[in-house]
């Protein structure tokens, strides 16, 4: 074999190497677009609706892990040098909100956003388009009907009725550390009777804890359980209950109560930002969310052509607060609420 012949073999067999290496990365490329790794901060089985909808809709394998709004927040924080998720979707909007200042989330665009109602593009604006509103729901409490009866207690109607010494160890909330639900329950109590009085009043209503749970629907489930009388939650979990046949009672309290913006949000550095952004598109269309009464989740949707039940919170007939998103979704503020919160309330005896 003479000189020219071996190093032709050699160029077809380096060229014919390349070509396997460059054909295994377009592989590997492709795969990796065929993935998403999804945050949920919604309810269990509506999460588990998602991923399996997309996932027979797309072709695109989901790995999924369901956490409170807060606890998530705290994970893509320790995450941020090494993000492992992709997209978040669900959850009250004020950590997606903390998350987008501190430049933990990526802006986008969706080209769904002439179909969203307008609260849900006001919560983009004020996260410079790293957040998106998904849907909406108005906080109150549900009460077991069967238990107030049996322990012959008065039906509360409002906020202050919840501190009367008579509700003692009947009240169940979350850890609003932990619960987006509960740090939107320390946030409007603090707009709604501003901070000093608020505070006064969470203290009042500490003393008629049973259990701070972790997460925020835990406490109308418990309700419904009869494990305890009274749950505050966001109205919408309590309306779930209520519909499944569980004796409860859903209040809107009389002074006036504040809302969540359930957010959506994608994780900076994403590993597989098409796939995110194909998600973020996909669940916002009003095919998606109107799939939200099929897990029984009564909030207002954000695409205004989505289906609603009757049973739904109305929160046009609801005494809703101007409630300041950009004010208490700032990281400085939920920093200085919570740490007011664990010193003046978590700490108290009961």
């Amino acid at each position: 074999m003479n000189e020219t012949t071996r190093s032709s073999q050699w160029l077809f067999g380096a060229a014919a190497a390349a070509v396997v290496a460059l054909s295994g990365f377009a592989t590997s490329t492709a795969f990796a677009a065929d993935k998403l790794t999804y945050y949920c901060s919604a309810q269990e089985d509506w999460c588990q609706l998602m991923v399996q909808a997309f996932e027979k809709e797309t072709g695109i394998k989901v790995a999924m892990s369901r956490k409170s709004s807060g606890e998530t927040f705290a994970q893509i924080k320790a995450e941020a040098r090494n993000p492992k998720g992709d997209i978040w979707w669900g959850g009250t909007g004020d950590p997606h909100l903390q998350a987008a200042e501190e430049g933990l989330t990526e802006a986008y665009v969706s080209p769904m956003r002439g179909e969203l109602h307008d609260w849900a593009l006001s919560q983009a604006a004020s996260a410079n388009d790293k957040t998106i509103g998904i849907y909406a729901g108005g906080l109150g409490y549900g009460y077991n009907t069967e238990l107030l009866k049996e322990k012959g207690l008065p039906v509360p109607a409002s906020w202050m009725d919840l501190t009367d010494p008579v509700y003692k160890g009947e009240v169940q909330m979350a850890n609003p550390n932990s619960s987006g639900t509960a740090y939107t329950t320390l946030a409007t109590i603090v707009q709604l009777f501003g901070e000093e009085k608020g505070f006064e009043f969470m203290k009042a209503l500490h003393k008629n804890i049973n259990q701070y749970t972790k997460s925020g629907s835990a406490p109308i489930k418990a309700a419904a359980r009869g494990e305890t009388t009274i749950g505050i939650v966001f109205m919408h979990d309590a309306v779930k209950q209520a519909v499944s046949g569980f004796p409860i009672n859903v209040v809107a309290p009389s002074e006036g109560t504040g809302y969540e913006i359930g957010s959506m949000s994608i994780i900076k550095g994403a590993r597989n930002p098409e796939s995110a952004q194909k998600f973020y598109d996909w669940a916002l269309t009003s095919a998606v969310q109107s799939r939200s009464l099929e897990v029984k989740a009564y909030q207002v949707m954000s695409n205004k052509a989505a289906d609603s039940s009757p049973s739904a919170p109305k929160l046009d007939e609801i005494k809703l607060i101007d409630y300041d998103f950009k004010k208490y979704g700032s990281s400085a503020e939920r920093k200085r609420l919570l740490k007011k919160w664990d010193d003046e309330v978590k700490s108290l005896p009961r």
